[in-house]
């Protein structure tokens, strides 16, 4: 009797082990281009999305964070501490961080939160079957920049000479560019395009952009333009030069008017990729989700220190209008 108690002893204890084994928390690695100050509003939506799903960071979720603060060659090395640190998910933003990240890893499943155009990146084989290791959320449609030009052109209809503000580092950017040219030859409008990497370079475009005598700026969608978006929007009012952006923070910060999808929701729409790959989901299995919502922001002061009046027709589209 007590060889078989002993005996029952034994067999128990490793039942009741593993029965009090901690839950294994999924670990979420984000790779960002940027800083965290200057994404807080969309990590937010980001965590918010995650709390709609049941997850609470620190609790149920723990999230790996690497941060390039803007200096773009820094993301590889980034993205692969995240793959050594084995991370069940890597969620990254606009370009270049997927890229890095794809780069980094072949097995542990990435979602880019907001990019370009990501078959035109070489992010994935197609929107609907993105095959490989990496799916998420496209934040630009074929035709958004071609609706920037021509907002611009409404609001500035003598402007004929547009700069086009743009990172080289950037690969969503060379699509953007095409569908600009196109847009550009149906309004008869003259694209000078100008590059920046770092707040030095972009200062020194705008110096280029008045000796060139343009008459407005695109401002291409980039995580270093939306980071320097108050530098920029100063820089296109000391040069008196309407601008259009593709980030609403831009004009939330002094910029004329911007004209894009919504980011936020884009970040919150991010946790359910994370939630459908944790269960099981293969991101080549989830299709690209392409955008839905876009936003028309419009900051009246600025246009007034321009000397620029909105017609009626722009205004009753904007979403918002910054007085």
């Amino acid at each position: 009797m007590i060889v078989a108690a002993l005996a029952l002893v034994v067999l128990a204890a490793p039942i009741a082990a593993k029965a009090q084994a901690p839950a294994k928390v999924p670990r979420i690695g984000y790779l960002s281009s940027s800083s965290p100050t200057d994404l807080t509003h969309l990590l937010e939506a980001f965590r918010q999305g995650l709390r709609e799903l049941g997850y609470v960071e620190g609790q149920n979720i723990a999230i790996e964070y690497r941060w390039a603060e803007g200096k773009y060659e820094r993301l590889p090395d980034l993205a692969a501490e995240l793959v050594r640190l084995k991370v069940d998910v890597i969620v990254t933003e606009a370009p270049p961080a997927p890229e890095a990240a794809k780069q980094a890893t072949s097995t542990i499943p990435i979602v880019f939160a907001v990019t370009g155009d990501p078959v035109a990146e070489g992010l994935v084989a197609s929107l609907a079957r993105p095959g490989g290791n990496i799916t998420g959320l496209a934040s630009i449609a074929p035709e958004v920049v071609g609706k920037q030009l021509e907002l611009l052109k409404e609001v500035a209809p003598k402007v004929s000479r547009v700069a086009v503000l743009q990172n080289p580092s950037n690969q969503g950017h060379p699509p953007m560019l095409r569908q600009a040219e196109g847009a550009a030859r149906a309004l008869g409008v003259q694209l000078h395009i100008l590059q920046a990497r770092t707040p030095l370079e972009i200062e020194a475009a705008f110096a280029a952009m008045r000796r060139q005598r343009a008459g407005g700026v695109l401002v291409l969608r980039d995580p270093l333009f939306n980071a320097q978006r108050a530098q920029i929007a100063a820089l296109a009012a000391k040069s008196r030069l309407p601008a259009v952006y593709g980030h609403r923070e831009a004009a939330e910060a002094g910029g004329l008017m911007a004209y894009g999808a919504s980011s936020p929701h884009m970040f919150r729409r991010a946790a359910t990729y994370v939630d459908k790959i944790l269960k099981g989901a293969k991101p080549a299995d989830l299709p690209v989700e392409q955008p839905t919502r876009f936003e028309l922001v419009i900051n009246m002061k600025t246009a007034r220190a321009l000397g620029l009046t909105i017609p009626p027709s722009v205004l009753v589209r904007a979403d918002q209008v910054i007085q």
